[in-house]
């Protein structure tokens, strides 16, 4: 288990013992630039472990730039390919955070409005996803084509 969720305490409660997570820095301020970083590599760390999805787009992107740098693309292309990955992999992870609030807010019961915003959320990533495969697909099968083409001949 992460130290966050880990117990620190318990309170009895008549004969029950309660645990309670270990959260007691999960509402504070980071008093640092290093604190900020922490948490945001464990918020990408959780992403990756627990979202299939985010680590299908992580692959993914990887392919497209190690396709771009084979193909030898411009700096401006690789940098365009770029962007869209980090637009999409950002998606992916505000989706995961909107999710998780809302999971938080209606617990197990269904909630239409619930549903709404995690279907809207889902809807947000998979628009970002296809303009990826558009820009990607823009400036990566043109090049791939020559060169596929020229191998043949």
């Amino acid at each position: 288990m992460s130290p966050d969720l880990s117990t620190q305490t318990s309170n009895k409660v008549s004969d029950k013992v309660i645990a309670k997570p270990n959260r007691d820095l999960s509402w504070r301020v980071a008093a640092n630039l290093w604190i900020s970083f922490k948490y945001a590599w464990a918020g990408l760390s959780y992403a990756f472990r627990t979202q299939r999805n985010f680590r299908i787009h992580v692959i993914v992107g990887s392919l497209a730039i190690g396709l771009g740098a084979f193909l030898r693309l411009s700096a401006v292309e690789m940098s365009i390919i770029s962007l869209t990955i980090g637009a999409v992999l950002a998606m992916e992870l505000l989706n995961t955070a909107l999710e998780s609030v809302v999971d938080l807010t209606v617990k197990q019961s269904y909630h239409e409005l619930a549903k709404i915003a995690k279907d809207c959320a889902a809807g947000a990533v998979l628009i970002s996803a296809i303009a990826a495969i558009l820009v990607a697909g823009s400036l990566l099968l043109p090049p791939l084509l020559t060169l596929l083409q020229s191998t043949l001949r």
